[in-house]
């Protein structure tokens, strides 16, 4: 059995800024301890002969050549958008009057 009790449960509540009522303390109690002995449990499994892994599956990434084909022109590309000026796509200022 593990050393999970209630005070270490409401100090741990204490450092997450979390407000646990006695009920809560209680059930978490029991269900910390449960995971903490579980987690216990596959330590003992564990073996060093047997190499981490982050995925079961190795995966790979699939890169394709990039290819330029047909550009937009400036008026196709701002022919959409909301609000345009100078070429540009016009937005509203989120960093106030200072820039």
């Amino acid at each position: 059995m593990s050393e999970i009790t209630p005070d270490l449960v409401r100090h741990l509540g204490v450092l997450a800024r979390i407000q646990l009522s006695d009920e809560e303390v209680e059930r978490l109690t029991g269900q910390l301890d449960v995971i903490v002995d579980n987690i216990a449990k596959v330590s003992e499994v564990a073996t060093p002969d047997v190499a981490a892994t982050s995925h079961p599956i190795a995966l790979e990434n699939i890169f394709r050549d990039d290819v330029v084909d047909g550009q937009l022109t400036r008026d196709q590309v701002l022919q959409n958008a909301p609000d345009a000026a100078d070429g540009r796509f016009r937005v509203t200022a989120i960093l106030g009057e200072e820039q």
